[in-house]
């Protein structure tokens, strides 16, 4: 049977004051109301039933995922103690859903990240489950075609291409993010895809390969997935590392007896990381200022404007290009170029002031 798992984990700190521990950036209503959680499940539900969706984030706002999700059955919300990278992200859910279904395909997605048009994402979601259904040795990765040389993203190096799942090819190698003058060989060479994060697998098979490069994690997540209770013991001591290091590249490299393949997204995808991502993919008044919450302009243009206060207005006067934040106990502002810094900031914050602030 066919399952998804949404990956809600991580705290978002390049949008601090907005995203804080309790509260990450996938849970905040900034789009027409809905959060990126919202709408990352609403992508998934074309393809498979609300009963076969499970969200795996932190424990600590597992409430807050399940008031949003109310079609989502609450043991489907599988609460990490705390971060311990994306391997432990998906090899968690995939032994539990082993243990339910033996026989469990799972597509692995994300809750951080804008994806248009959604019924081509749902297409290529089914070309990735058909794949690992037909195929038991296959890990099925998506990759985004291309638009431009961008040195901020990982490239997938495709090898034969594949028929009969939409245009999927065979994967030869992950790449890190390239320089430009890569970057540039990569873009006019069409061979290679840049790295959506997002997985298709048989359980069985993503467990068997964990079997043989990590066997350690493989016993503790398969202990996990038979006493859940035993989870606040068992998962902080999960060795941290990310699913491409752990299992995908040793794959690629011929390692055990599974390959990767990867099927294409043609979708406009952006990964909302900053403010100034944000401020791209927000709609903008005519000066071309995105504003979210009760928020007065004078000669003011390019820039992100936000106020999560009722009842309250924020006003700015003769600025461009910045950001300007404010919530109940924290405003933050400065140039929406300088918009990675924030992670920065609220670590500054963390460490002067108050850890509870940031």
């Amino acid at each position: 049977m066919r399952y998804v798992v949404i990956m809600a984990g991580g705290s978002g700190k390049r949008l601090w004051p907005l995203s804080r521990r309790g509260e990450p950036k996938q849970l905040l209503p900034l789009f027409d109301g809905k959060s990126l959680l919202q709408l990352a499940y609403e992508r998934v539900r074309g393809v498979v039933a609300a009963e076969n969706v499970l969200v795996c984030a932190g424990a600590a706002y597992s409430d807050v995922v399940a008031a949003q999700l109310p079609e989502v059955p609450v043991a489907n919300i599988l609460g990490e103690p705390e971060g311990r990278d994306s391997l432990n992200a998906v090899a968690w859910p995939a032994a539990v859903l082993a243990r339910r279904d033996p026989d469990a395909v799972v597509a692995v997605v994300t809750a951080d990240q804008l994806i248009t048009p959604v019924d081509v994402f749902a297409r290529a979601l089914d070309d990735g489950f058909r794949l690992a259904t037909d195929d038991p040795g296959a890990l099925v990765a998506f990759g985004v075609v291309p638009t431009s040389p961008h040195t901020g993203y990982g490239y997938l190096a495709r090898g034969a291409d594949i028929a009969g799942y939409g245009l999927a090819s065979e994967i030869t190698e992950f790449k890190e993010k390239p320089d430009l003058a890569t970057a540039e060989t990569y873009l006019a060479s069409g061979r290679y895809w840049w790295n959506a994060g997002m997985f298709v697998w048989r359980a069985a098979t993503l467990l068997d390969q964990l079997r043989i490069l990590m066997p350690q994690t493989y016993q503790k997540v398969l202990e996990l997935a038979e006493h859940p209770e035993r989870l606040a013991e068992i998962y902080p001591h999960l060795v941290k590392i990310s699913v491409d290091y752990a299992v995908m590249e040793p794959v690629s490299h011929g390692q055990t007896g599974a390959h990767i393949v990867a099927v294409a997204l043609a979708i406009q995808w952006a990964d909302v990381g900053s403010y100034a991502a944000l401020q791209e993919v927000l709609d903008h008044d005519e000066g071309g200022n995105a504003r979210v919450g009760t928020v007065v302009t004078a000669d003011a243009s390019g820039c992100l404007l936000v106020n999560d206060q009722p009842g309250t207005v924020l006003g700015v006067v003769g600025i461009q290009d910045l950001f300007v934040v404010r919530t109940a106990d924290a405003t933050v502002v400065g140039s929406l170029a300088a918009s990675q810094q924030v992670k920065q900031l609220a670590d500054k914050v963390a460490a002067e002031v108050s850890a509870e602030l940031a």
